[in-house]
């Protein structure tokens, strides 16, 4: 079972996500907040696997709630929730420790796929939305971008091969198969890759990657 967290100021959207995330038999709601400030709190009394956090909140918005969350004894993972013109914001929230994020319209379908993704230890980082984020808001001449390329030079041939696809924002499986690895094998690189460039997790390890100019497919 799958306990989540769900924190959203809006009622209504508190609500629906509950609601859908109940048609799931793996995944059941242990707790709501209304702002940063109080998932913080309910994340410390009840046992967390996946954090649903909406950016902008009172008290304590997404960002700091996110980082406060990473930093729990026992944290949970964290996906949060925003509308696309929130880019500057997504960011910080992923450079906090968020493994992914979504748009407030995504499918419910994909909400579900991306709350059993994260909590399976993968990154939800949608590929199209991942470039347009970084590009405008990381990938300017900032020391980072020096510092991560120094990072992945470090690596082997291989694990830049698993790096460029961890990149744009595919699984394991998908990985494996475009590189002709078993998934076992890709979960060992992708555990390296993350220990060599000091990342977190997979969103970390791939803003590092576009940091680097790393390539992905044609």
């Amino acid at each position: 079972m799958i306990n989540i967290l769900v924190a959203d100021d809006d009622a209504l959207v508190r609500l629906a996500l509950v609601d859908l995330l109940s048609t799931d038999p793996e995944l059941t709601v242990v707790a709501e907040a209304a702002d940063g400030l109080a998932a913080v709190e309910q994340a410390s009394r009840h046992r967390v696997d996946i954090a649903l956090v909406d950016v902008r909140m009172p008290r304590m918005d997404g960002i700091a709630a996110t980082r406060r969350l990473r930093a729990l004894p026992n944290p949970p993972r964290v996906i949060t929730l925003t509308t696309f013109d929130l880019d500057e914001y997504v960011y910080d929230a992923l450079a906090a420790g968020a493994d992914g994020f979504l748009l407030k319209d995504t499918e419910p379908r994909e909400i579900i796929r991306a709350v059993h993704v994260v909590a399976d230890g993968q990154g939800m980082l949608h590929p199209a939305a991942a470039r347009r984020l970084i590009d405008r808001f990381h990938r300017a001449a900032r020391p980072e971008v020096l510092e991560a390329r120094t990072r992945v030079e470090g690596l082997t041939p291989r694990e830049k091969d698993v790096l460029a696809l961890l990149a744009l924002g595919d699984s394991n499986a998908e990985i494996a198969a475009a590189l002709g690895m078993r998934e076992s094998t890709v979960k060992a690189h992708v555990s390296r890759i993350l220990g060599a460039l000091g990342a977190d997790n997979r969103v970390q390890a791939a803003l590092l990657a576009h940091d680097a100019a790393l390539g992905g497919r044609d």
